[in-house]
């Protein structure tokens, strides 16, 4: 758990980005390029990403330099996702190219201390050596340009979404309401923050306050930079309305099931706690008889199943259903968490 420790300077310091970010992106993108994570919302991107890399032996050499210094679990150098801007990949590898080289010294060596480097990636800490920066920039770069940026709408299109449906939030409940809008990734526990994460540490803010960072290619757990010192930034995975998940699936699902049962199938997976009809209607935008309807249809076939709780019904999908909704990404397996990337 990452327990971040607010006080009340940092309370009135809190900051939501509302556009996603380029190098943050890029380093959670490579992360999910490497495994088979996220099928229904990660399918169709990796699919089409790891075809275009079959045929381009440039993306090839530069994508082996990249993995090298993202692995798709452990630690992740902080040089690679410099303090947030708000400005565009230009601006942020301006910022990583400046990086001091003792701050390259110290994330290579921690890096090195879990993965092996090659020579080429401890040179990038030597006094004198700009040339590897400059290529590491440059690979970045064409990465960003072959493989994210034909995808670039529907990325800020999910995260500019989520962030107005946080700053509304904000508006309507303060603070408070904000921040407990971070669940089920986070906990809010005044005036500690309770962020669900593969390593046990504690973060002060100190009055600096904290950034929000909502990100397309961020899974299941939030992420932040492993130095205290630097800015303090939370980056969280952002919300997907069930039709942005169906339409991830190549509209295969949809097909199946029609568009708007698709979409409810697809809100109830999203969460494994369970939905209520109400939920439901309100995410995917349905009548609430609409939805009642399309969930017994569900229900009767097997995809879905119903359970009272309280004076609640709550619908959860079965494994049929998982496989249904899965069934886009052409044979991967259901979601599971196989050693998610972490800034201890």
């Amino acid at each position: 758990m990452l327990r971040i420790h607010f006080t009340t300077d940092d309370l009135q310091n809190i900051r939501l980005a509302r556009e996603p970010d380029p190098l943050w992106e890029i380093v959670c993108s490579l992360c999910r390029l490497q495994t088979g994570q996220g099928p229904l919302a990660f399918g169709h991107w990796r699919r089409s990403a790891r075809h275009r890399v079959r045929g381009d032996a440039p993306l090839r050499h530069s994508l082996r330099h990249l993995t090298t210094l993202v692995p798709s679990f452990g630690y992740i150098p902080d040089f690679l996702t410099p303090p947030v801007t708000g400005a565009a990949l230009p601006e942020g590898l301006d910022l990583l190219r400046a990086t001091p080289r003792s701050h390259l010294t110290r994330d290579l060596g921690r890096l090195a201390e879990s993965h092996p480097l090659p020579g080429w990636a401890t040179a990038l800490g030597r006094p004198g050596d700009g040339a590897q920066l400059t290529f590491l920039a440059d690979a970045l770069a064409a990465y960003f340009g072959t493989l994210l940026e034909p995808h670039w709408a529907g990325v800020r299109a999910v995260v500019r979404d989520d962030a107005g449906r946080r700053t509304r939030a904000l508006l309507d409940g303060g603070v408070r309401a904000l921040l407990e809008g971070l669940r089920p990734f986070a906990r809010w526990n005044s005036p500690v923050l309770e962020v669900d994460y593969p390593v046990d540490r504690d973060l002060h803010l100190q009055g600096r306050g904290l950034l929000l960072v909502p990100s397309y290619f961020c899974w299941r757990r939030p992420t932040a930079p492993a130095d205290a010192e630097q800015p303090p930034v939370l980056v969280f995975p952002a919300t997907r309305s069930p039709l942005v998940l169906t339409h991830a699936t190549e509209g295969g699902t949809a097909r199946l099931l029609g568009r708007s049962r698709a979409a409810v199938l697809a809100e109830v997976v999203r969460r494994s706690d369970g939905r209520t009809t109400s939920e439901i209607a309100t995410a995917v935008g349905l009548a609430l008889s609409s939805a009642s309807h399309q969930l017994d249809v569900l229900r009767n076939g097997g995809l879905v199943t119903s359970r009272r709780d309280g004076k609640y019904v709550l619908h959860s999908a079965t494994s049929l259903g998982l496989r249904i909704l899965c069934a886009g990404t052409r044979g991967t397996t259901a979601p599971q968490d196989r050693g998610l990337r972490a800034r201890p």
